[in-house]
């Protein structure tokens, strides 16, 4: 006689109609709050594509390429803010993603020097920092930080000036703090994202890496990261979507410089901390000017997560 079971002669258990009910309810909800969110992206696109349809219909093109903003001429330009946004931006990511896929890692990892109760406790301190507000980093950012990198842009002034990212002395507020700052507010996101993809990470690939004799870093660096590099990525551009709309703690440190300056000591603008100085008491074309440039950011954060989408899908194909 045949062992072999066919699904036939297996009995399964009969669900309910409410319970089958249920199942479709939830269907469906997840569809409603899936389209929902879909309707509400487009809204807003549409919203500030309108708003903004008056400054690109007089400004063009043009609008991204200079760096005029003169209320009383009504001529206005959003080059220094892009530029602030992303120099800003990446400056905090080469900081923040070693040190937050390091953090991810040494979270992650089992070491006989960390026990498990220190390893819980210092995940929720690295998350809690995500909690705390963009005004308190900002203040922070003022009265802390600003007065210890002091030394070092004066340092770095008086030895490199002439080398264009040196060539002014830090004043204050400038782009160095804000992106310093940005990368401690980032940072959290990283940490606590790629640490779930290393997690994710089966054992068994762990033990077949250490079977064949690699070393526990050796696993790490060619085993587990390039395992969870999707999730990685996808932190990292979470991260990256908060620093270019960050606002408050950037407005507060960034210097409100309307002018391009190679120099990271300089004040330099960023989108977002134009549209939180100026939107309150804007009129006419400027309200518009505001938009387009709103619109820009849109723009800039979708064209970095296509980028990041298509990074992923090309390091799939390759494995």
């Amino acid at each position: 006689m045949s062992s072999e079971i066919t699904t036939s002669e297996i009995s399964l258990p009969q669900r309910s109609g409410i319970a089958q009910k249920l199942d479709q309810g939830f269907v469906w909800l997840t569809r409603i709050f899936g389209i929902g969110v879909a309707v509400i992206l487009i809204s807003m696109v549409v919203k500030v594509g309108i708003d903004a349809f008056p400054a690109i219909s007089k400004f063009g093109l043009g609008f991204l390429f200079s760096s005029d903003w003169d209320v009383t001429r009504d001529a206005y330009g959003v080059l220094p803010q892009i530029y602030g946004t992303l120099v800003s931006s990446l400056i905090a990511l080469l900081v923040a993603v070693p040190i937050g896929v390091g953090v991810a890692v040494f979270l992650s990892e089992d070491f006989d020097f960390l026990p498990n109760k220190v390893q819980e406790i210092l995940v929720f301190l690295v998350e809690l920092l995500a909690a705390i507000p963009s005004v308190v980093y900002g203040l922070w950012g003022i009265f802390v930080l600003i007065p210890v990198i002091k030394p070092v842009g004066d340092f770095l002034f008086n030895n490199f000036k002439w080398f264009p990212l040196f060539s002014t002395p830090l004043s204050g507020t400038g782009m160095l703090p804000a992106a310093l700052v940005l990368a401690i507010m980032i940072l959290p996101t990283i940490a606590a994202i790629s640490r779930e993809a290393l997690i994710s990470v089966p054992k068994d690939m762990r033990q077949a890496s250490m079977g064949l004799g690699a070393t526990r870093w050796e696993t790490i660096v060619k085993v587990l990261i390039p395992a969870s590099f999707s999730g990685i990525v996808g932190a990292v551009m979470l991260a990256l979507g908060r620093a270019m709309g960050e606002t408050m703690a950037v407005t507060m440190l960034i210097g409100n410089a309307s002018k391009v300056n190679f120099s990271i000591l300089a004040p330099s603008n960023s989108i977002a901390a134009k549209l939180a100085n100026e939107f309150a008491e804007a009129d006419g074309l400027q309200i518009s000017s505001l938009m387009y440039a709103a619109f820009v950011l849109f723009a800039l954060t979708l064209l970095v997560n296509i980028l990041a989408e298509l990074l992923i899908l090309r390091v799939q194909r390759i494995k």
